[in-house]
């Protein structure tokens, strides 16, 4: 028996559909989704690489939702996040040679020769730079690197808000860890070498709160002051009565890196004027006190987007307060008042000027459909993509229906937070 046909041999095991349902949730008709989801995978990397004789390795990367926090990490401050039930799999060979091929559904191929792992100014933008990154940040740090072929597919859809080239990101880094250390790299660590790689190689000036999401799994609270602190949280909100709906506006976040770069840049322009290179090292008041003067140096929108900030941070206590007392209803009141403050301080629900506005539309919707209960918000780095919503389960069905209405079929997901980081989910030796 062929590699190919191990493998495909251990999707039914039982030990491996009770981890596709500690990975993707238990809702009807996901495990059968998930077991022809990975066959075929395995059919495409068979047909592609033809490694019949190589170990195969099924891995999977999570995306990730910001619950509290937005725009706080590139400043040092606090989020709220979690790891969601849709992912970037890969069907993974280790290859004879120091080259990386990757084919993922949909998308040219990636072709990276390790054996230089310099940054390339001609491959900014693209995937083959994360790869070479990603690669450069593990040698740093003492841990093998070698070739592979891999095919990959994913759930996170591209430029949504959920984290797609962080579990890109995350998703290399493990295979690495895989098939060339037989060890796990620390989940920090993983996150701030996934995140060197693409502010370093793919050229876009993210924080590191996506990455630490992606990387860690669950549902956590992070502190960015010094080194990130994790706080681990147990909730599960489907068991209070609510479901996590994102709704895709189907407008992309690609080419508004100019957008983002203007937020981390005002906000560190205003903690410049008191000497601070970001603003967690300043006081709250201090910006009260010297509004007028930072108005005429700077712009009020540098101003309001510092306040966002501070107001923000507060919020993410909030939210962690009130989730680890099970005090939903000031929960809600946190998530609402992060998302106006996103509107209305922040200032990334549309590109200045646009009078395209779909995700403003989609939360003016969403507050007409839920009628006080539950919540949303923006997703993300925001300006385009999705929103957040926090739905009753017994409104969740007329909540998609309202929403696919006006965005179109599929554009709302139902999702679980995953438990699990990156992992190896089994591979064609599986006994």
């Amino acid at each position: 028996m062929d590699s190919y046909a191990r493998l495909l041999a251990a999707i039914r095991r039982p030990c491996v559909t009770e981890r596709f349902g500690r990975l993707y949730g238990r809702q009807e008709g996901t495990l059968a989704f998930q077991i022809t989801r990975y066959s075929r995978l395995a059919k495409a990397h068979e047909d592609i690489f033809h490694d019949n004789q190589n170990q195969l390795y099924m891995i999977s990367a999570p995306g990730r939702t910001e619950i509290g926090g937005n725009h706080t990490d590139h400043n040092n401050g606090c989020v709220l996040a979690a790891a969601v039930t849709l992912d970037t799999l890969a069907c993974v060979a280790k290859a004879d040679d120091n080259i990386v091929r990757i084919h993922s559904e949909g998308y040219p191929e990636v072709t990276v020769d390790l054996s230089d792992l310099s940054v390339r100014e001609e491959e900014k933008g693209t995937s083959a730079a994360l790869v070479r990154g990603v690669a450069r940040g593990l040698a740093d740090r003492g841990f093998r690197v070698g070739g592979f072929h891999a095919a990959m597919v994913s759930s996170v859809m591209g430029g949504s808000g959920l984290s797609s080239s962080a579990a890109y990101e995350v998703l290399v880094s493990k295979v690495f860890e895989t098939l060339y250390n037989g060890q796990d790299v620390d989940a920090i660590a993983r996150a701030q070498l996934s995140q060197y790689a693409e502010n370093e190689y793919f050229g876009k000036p993210s924080g590191l709160m996506d990455q630490m999401a992606c990387s860690c799994g669950g549902l956590v609270n992070i502190d960015f002051k010094c080194d990130p602190k994790v706080k681990p949280l147990q909730y599960n909100f489907s068991d209070a009565g609510y479901q996590l709906v994102v709704v895709n506006t189907h407008s992309s976040h690609d080419d508004l890196t100019d957008e983002y770069a203007a937020i981390r840049s005002e906000m560190n322009d205003v903690a410049a004027f008191f000497g601070e290179k970001v603003l967690r090292g300043v006081r709250p008041e201090a910006v009260f006190q010297h509004m007028n003067e930072l108005r005429e140096k700077l712009n009020e929108r540098a101003v309001l987007r510092a306040m966002h900030f501070f107001f923000e941070n507060e919020r993410v206590n909030q939210q962690v307060h009130a989730l680890q007392n099970n005090d939903l209803p000031a929960f809600f009141t946190a998530v609402n008042a992060s998302g106006k403050s996103s509107w209305t301080m922040l200032q990334n629900i549309y590109p200045a000027g646009s009078r395209n506005q779909p995700m403003a539309l989609a939360l003016a919707v969403a507050e007409t459909v839920l009628q006080g209960e539950g919540a949303c918000r923006v997703h993300g780095g925001g300006f385009a993509g999705t929103t957040l919503n926090f739905v009753p389960v017994d409104k969740t069905e007329n909540f998609v229906q309202r929403m696919e209405h006006v965005f179109g079929p599929g554009s709302c997901v139902v999702l679980d937070v995953r438990k699990d980081g990156p992992c190896a989910v089994f591979n064609s030796e599986e006994n």
